[in-house]
């Protein structure tokens, strides 16, 4: 029972721990949980976890809060990390963890959970299969009763310093053990029929819980483009090359068309939130969808609706390139298929499953904003517009792309940034990490430009 329990290692706080010593060992993403964590149950993000996650994202590393609480309690604590979360994990349950793994865009062996209680967050850690570092939880001044759960956690831990006595204390981190730990597969990876048991199980949660939201999702279509263009992204409906069904593709291309009707001309109005799947509703047969490319568990194949997630990254990118908050944001690889003539950061990559895999951004500005998305016979385009023009404009910059071979597969990797500019001066604002792309290429390698890959 305890070695379901052990961490991989062990810190006084989370401020104890090297952080760039994690990035060498090769983890990119750090799942936290908050309370008795990173601040006392309850607290609110203080200057210095402000401070831990600038200084975490600027060394290249990914994060996301893993959290039992509500999704009110997490997105106020969130709010100045800039950082993703998942709220209601239900931890140790591992389905909160995996989300989390996908909003962060990382594999388990390069993703490592930091929490205070070894019955809950280490032991959720462990059931998923990634490693951990056990924190002394956060007392409250004054309190010295730690109550009755932290008790058995102390007798664990006993055993657990006996064991790792003189050891170095990121001996359990090491890159040899991670990928030789054995893999424990998700109920959902167990079989299509476990899969489709967990997706309707998750699309009910979905439902529940945008029911009793408070979040106020936008709803007026108004037709008429408004006056002032802000950010613009445009794709290509059908990729053609080496392994790429013509069939699949002239399908995704009419799934698109069909769901750009429900979003096209959409307002979202200053505190009104965007949603994907509420605005493009069930991908069924009944409403004219087709069979299209999709990945699932790692493996292209197809499925109702596929070609979707062309249409939210098309949207992502021009979300980003405006003043809108992204406020969900979930990853797959973005080398499904080889470039198509110049390299276009983030030009995919942006998942969507419905219900429960959304992509979702809200309008943090004083003025109203549309989104506009149609197709011509080739194109998919989307643009943001308003009735006024903002101060300052947007680009995305990507540094150090190239690809690389490990463990027998290959991978994208680059670092992606948002910068905010000075609409008068054209000053560089703010430089921002958004994406840290460790990518599978899931096309023929031999497609691979040989001056991008380093082995």
């Amino acid at each position: 029972m305890s070695g379901k329990l052990f961490p991989s290692a062990y810190a006084k706080s989370v401020f104890h721990i090297d952080y760039k010593k994690l990035y060498e060992l090769g983890f990119r993403g750090i799942i936290f949980d908050i309370d008795n964590t990173l601040v006392h149950h309850g607290d609110d993000a203080t200057g210095e976890i402000e401070k831990l996650f600038r200084d975490i994202h600027e060394l290249g590393l990914n994060t996301v809060l893993l959290s039992d609480n509500s999704e009110e309690r997490v997105r106020k604590f969130a709010c100045n990390l800039d950082t993703p979360y998942v709220s209601d994990a239900n931890k140790p349950d591992p389905y909160g963890y995996h989300k989390a793994l996908k909003l962060m865009g990382t594999g388990k062996a390069e993703t490592i959970a930091i929490g205070d209680q070894m019955f809950v967050d280490i032991r959720g850690a462990n059931a998923f299969g990634i490693p951990s570092i056990l924190v002394k939880y956060i007392k409250k001044p004054g309190i010295h009763w730690p109550g009755f759960r932290r008790i058995p956690e102390k007798a664990v831990m006993s055993v657990f310093r006996l064991t790792h006595v003189g050891k170095d204390p990121y001996e359990g981190l090491s890159m040899e053990k991670r990928y030789k730990q054995k893999k424990r597969l998700l109920f959902c990876e167990i079989s299509p029929l476990a899969y489709t048991i967990s997706q309707k199980k998750c699309i009910m949660v979905r439902h529940i819980k945008n029911l009793m939201s408070k979040e106020k999702l936008a709803k007026d279509i108004v037709k008429e483009p408004m006056p002032v263009l802000v950010s613009s992204h445009s794709s290509h409906l059908i990729k053609r090359g080496p392994g790429i069904d013509p069939v699949t593709q002239k399908n995704k291309a009419h799934n698109i068309r069909l769901a750009c009707k429900s979003i096209n001309g959409l307002v979202i109005h200053p505190g009104e939130s965007f949603s994907f799947w509420v605005r493009v509703g069930d991908t069924t047969p009944r409403r004219g969808y087709k069979e299209g490319r999709v990945l699932i568990n790692g493996v292209l194949t197809t499925g109702l609706g596929g070609g979707l997630c062309n249409l939210a990254n098309t949207i992502n990118r021009a979300v980003l390139l405006s003043p809108l908050t992204v406020t969900e944001f979930n990853k797959h690889s973005d080398a499904l298929a080889p470039d198509e003539g110049e390299r276009i950061p983030l030009s995919t990559g942006t998942s969507v499953n419905y219900n429960y895999v959304d992509y979702r951004f809200r309008n943090d500005t004083d003025r109203d904003m549309q989104l506009m998305a149609w197709c011509d016979k080739d194109n998919l385009y989307c643009e943001i517009r308003s009735g006024e023009e903002f101060p300052e404009y947007f680009g995305i910059s990507e540094e150090d792309h190239h690809f690389t071979k490990e463990n027998g597969k290959y991978y994208r990797v680059s670092k992606i940034y948002r910068d905010t500019y000075d609409r008068e001066s054209g000053k560089l604002l703010k430089h921002d990490l958004i994406v840290d792309n460790h990518s599978e290429v899931f096309f023929d390698p031999e497609l691979i430009p040989k001056e991008l890959l380093r082995v």
